[in-house]
C-alpha cells in the first residue's frame, strides 16, 4: 500500500473510532421513537448520545395528532459502568436528584437494573413525578378520559430481565395517582389510588400487580400477574355511597356494567 494509502486508511480507522463517540443525541431519539412505535419522543434532541438533552414527549403513535409534553429538558449521560451501559437522567420537573439506570447484556439475555438511590435525609423516597394529563398525548381513552391529579413512582430497586423473549421481574415498585380527576364526572377528585408491583425470580414465580384505593368516591381494585412477557389484570370500579349517578357515565367507559359496578381486565 503506498503512503496515500496507509494516510487514507488511518483517517477512515479515525473516523469510524470517532462516530460513536461523537454521535448525535438525535441519533438515540431516532431509536427511542423506533422502540416505543413513535409513542415516546425526544424532541428537539441536543448534543450527544452519550451526553444530550431533550423534551420527552407522549403522543398517539403515527399519524397522531395527540401530543403532550413535560414542561423541562431531560438531561442525560451514558457511558460504560462494570459489563454494561449505566444511563444518568435528570430532569428539574419530574426526577428526584439523578435517576441511575444500568444495561447489561448476557448469553441470551438483557438485564435493566433501577439503582436504589440513597435513603433521603428528610421526607418519602420517590423515583419520579409526573402530571397525570401527561397521559392525554398517548391518545384513546386518555384525550378522552383527560385525567388530572399527580403520579409518583417509587421504588426501593427493580430489575428487570428479559430472557429468551420472556420478562422476569426481581424487586419492588409502586406508583401512587394522587387525587385525579377526568372532565367525564363532576366529581373532584375522584380519588387516590396505588398500583403495586412485586417480583421474585430467583423463587420463579410471576410477578404480581395490585391496585387498591386510598381513599376517594369512585373505588378501584384489582390484581393480576405477569406471565412470560404478558400481562393478566382483572380489576373492579364501583361508586361509594351517594356517588352512583355522577360516576355513571364513567363507570360505563371503565368497563362492563355488573349491577353497580364495572368490571375490567387486561390481557
Amino acid at each position: 500500500m503506498t503512503r496515500w494509502g496507509w494516510a487514507a486508511a488511518g483517517v477512515l480507522a479515525g473516523a469510524a473510532c470517532a462516530l460513536p463517540a461523537f454521535a448525535p443525541a438525535a441519533w438515540l431519539a431516532r431509536w427511542v421513537a423506533a422502540v416505543t412505535d413513535q409513542r415516546l419522543l425526544l424532541a428537539d434532541a441536543r448534543g450527544s448520545v452519550w451526553n444530550g438533552s431533550a423534551l420527552p414527549v407522549l403522543t398517539g403513535g403515527p399519524d397522531s395528532r395527540d401530543a403532550s409534553s413535560l414542561p423541562d429538558r431531560l438531561h442525560w449521560t451514558l457511558g460504560l459502568e462494570g459489563l454494561g451501559l449505566a444511563l444518568h437522567a435528570r430532569q428539574a420537573c419530574c426526577l428526584n436528584g439523578t435517576l441511575h439506570l444500568r444495561l447489561v447484556p448476557g448469553f441470551g439475555r438483557w438485564r435493566f437494573e433501577l439503582v436504589a438511590a440513597p435513603p433521603p435525609a428528610a421526607g418519602r423516597a420517590w423515583v419520579a413525578r409526573w402530571p397525570a394529563s401527561w397521559l392525554v398525548g398517548l391518545g384513546t381513552p386518555w384525550n378522552t378520559v383527560r385525567p388530572s391529579g399527580q403520579m409518583e413512582l417509587s421504588s426501593p430497586g427493580l430489575t428487570l430481565e428479559l430472557v429468551q423473549g420472556r420478562l422476569r421481574f426481581s424487586g419492588d415498585a409502586a406508583l401512587a395517582l394522587d387525587g385525579v380527576a377526568s372532565r367525564l364526572s363532576t366529581l373532584d377528585p375522584l380519588g387516590s389510588y396505588r398500583l403495586s408491583l412485586h417480583g421474585d425470580a430467583a423463587r420463579g414465580t410471576a410477578a404480581t400487580l395490585r391496585l387498591d384505593t386510598i381513599r376517594g368516591p369512585l373505588q378501584l381494585s384489582g390484581s393480576g400477574d405477569w406471565v412470560g412477557s404478558r400481562l393478566r389484570f382483572s380489576g373492579r370500579a364501583s361508586a361509594d355511597e351517594g356517588s352512583g349517578p355522577a360516576l355513571l357515565g364513567l363507570l360505563g367507559i371503565i368497563g362492563r356494567r355488573e349491577g353497580a359496578a364495572a368490571v375490567f381486565s387486561i390481557g
